[in-house]
C-alpha cells in the first residue's frame, strides 16, 4: 500500500500524486498572480528596464527548491538519481534548440505555458487559445505526428553511467556527498540573488520566491513520497507545464481510459490558484484578443512552445525550476536557449526588428569592436 494510503484509504497513487499536484499548482498560481512571478516578465525587465529584481527572485526560488529536494534526498525519503531529468536526459542540443523555439513562442504569446494557466485563471480567454494549441502541439510532439520529426532530428542518446547532475559531478571530483555539494551551490545562488538590497527589502518578492521553491519541493515529495507505491509506481518528477497540458486535455476527454498524475493535478491547480487570487484581489476580468493579428500570435506562439518544450524536455518551470532544483545538466542549457529565444522574439515584437536585422546589427557591432 502506498504511503498516502495510510491517510486516504482507497485512492490510487496517481490520484494521490494529482492531489499533491493540485496543492503545488495552486501555490504557483498564487505566486504568479500575487507576486508577479513570471520568467518572461523577468526577461522583459532586464532587457528593456535594466532591472534584475524578478530574475534574481527566480534564482532565489531555485535556491529554495534545491535546498528542499536535496534535503529530502539526504533524509532518504527519495532518490534524486531516479528523476528522469538526470537518469534519462535528452541531448544538450535538443535542450538548446528546444529552449530557443520555446523562448520565441513565449515572446509571441506573452507568458510561458504556466503563465498562460495563471492568466486563464484571471479571465484571459487568449490564454485559453494558448492552452489548447500548446497542449495539442506538445502531445503531438511527444507521441503524435510531430514526434517523428523530433526523434529524427534528436535521436535518443546513450544514457549516462552516473546521474547527469552537477551535484554528482562535483561530488565525484571532490569525493564529497552530493547533497552537501548541492546545499553549498544553493547558498551561493541565494547570496547572488540577495547581493543587491532591493530584493532583500521587498518582503512580497521574498515570500513569493519561498512559495515557488516550496511548490517545487511539494511536487518532488508528492511523486516520490506521498504517492509512492511499489505496485503502482509514479515517475519521480516535479512540475512542468508543456506535455501535461496535452495530458490534461486527454484526461478531460477520456477520463475512463486515462489516469491522473502529478502534473495534471498541477495544471488544474494553477488555474484554480490564480482564479482564487484574482477574485480576492478583485483583479478578475474577462479579456479576449483585440484583433486577428493578436490571435495569430497566440496560435503560433502556443504551437512553438508546445514543440519546443517537449523537445527540450521541459519549460521555464520544468527545466528552469524542477530540473534546476536537482542541478540537471539540461537546466542551464535549456534556460539559455529560452532566454535567447525570448530576447529575439521581444526585439521583433517590441523594437520592430526582424531576425535578419538583429543578426546584421550584432555582426556589425562585433566588427566595430574588433576594429
Amino acid at each position: 500500500m502506498c504511503l498516502g494510503g495510510h491517510f486516504v484509504e482507497g485512492l490510487s497513487s496517481g490520484t494521490l500524486a494529482a492531489i499533491a499536484g493540485l496543492l503545488g499548482g495552486a501555490l504557483l498560481g498564487f505566486a504568479a498572480r500575487w507576486g508577479r512571478f513570471c520568467t518572461l516578465g523577468a526577461i522583459e525587465d532586464l532587457t528593456f528596464g535594466g532591472s534584475s529584481v524578478r530574475l534574481r527572485m527566480w534564482l532565489l526560488a531555485v535556491a529554495f527548491s534545491m535546498l528542499g529536494v536535496h534535503g529530502l534526498d539526504q533524509l532518504g525519503l527519495l532518490s534524486i538519481a531516479d528523476s528522469f531529468y538526470v537518469s534519462n536526459p535528452t541531448s544538450l542540443w535538443a535542450n538548446a534548440i528546444g529552449g530557443l523555439i520555446f523562448g520565441i513562442g513565449m515572446a509571441f504569446v506573452g507568458p510561458c505555458g504556466f503563465g498562460a494557466l495563471a492568466r486563464l485563471g484571471g479571465g484571459d480567454l487568449k490564454s485559453l487559445v494558448t492552452f489548447l494549441v500548446m497542449g495539442i502541439s506538445a502531445y503531438a510532439t511527444l507521441r503524435g505526428l510531430t514526434a517523428y520529426a523530433r526523434i529524427y532530428v534528436f535521436p535518443p542518446v546513450e544514457q549516462p553511467d552516473t546521474p547527469a547532475s552537477f551535484s554528482y559531478l562535483f561530488a565525484n571530483a571532490l569525493s564529497a556527498n552530493q547533497n552537501i555539494v548541492a546545499f553549498g551551490i544553493a547558498v551561493l545562488l541565494a547570496i547572488i540573488a540577495l547581493t543587491k538590497g532591493d530584493l532583500v527589502k521587498n518582503r512580497k518578492q521574498l515570500i513569493t520566491a519561498a512559495l515557488v521553491g516550496a511548490a517545487i519541493v511539494i511536487g518532488w515529495a508528492g511523486s516520490g513520497i506521498f504517492a509512492h507505491d511499489d505496485f503502482d509506481p509514479q515517475p519521480l518528477e516535479s512540475f512542468t507545464f508543456t506535455a501535461p497540458l496535452g495530458e490534461t486535455l486527454i484526461y478531460v476527454m477520456t477520463a475512463t481510459g486515462s489516469s491522473l498524475n502529478l502534473c495534471i493535478g498541477a495544471t488544474i491547480g494553477g488555474i484554480v490558484g490564480a482564479f482564487i487570487t484574482t477574485k480576492f484581489q478583485t483583479y478578475f476580468r474577462w479579456e479576449a484578443c483585440d484583433d486577428a493579428r493578436e490571435m495569430r500570435r497566440q496560435v503560433i506562439g502556443g504551437f512553438l512552445m508546445g514543440v519546443g518544450g517537449v523537445t527540450a524536455l521541459g519549460c521555464t518551470v520544468g527545466q528552469g525550476l524542477s530540473a534546476a532544483s536537482v542541478l540537471a545538466y539540461s537546466a542551464p542549457v535549456t534556460m539559455a536557449g529560452i532566454f535567447i529565444g525570448a530576447w529575439l522574439g521581444l526585439q521583433w515584437l517590441v523594437a520592430g526588428m526582424s531576425f535578419t536585422q538583429l543578426f546584421t546589427n550584432k555582426l556589425n557591432f562585433l566588427k566595430s569592436t574588433k576594429g
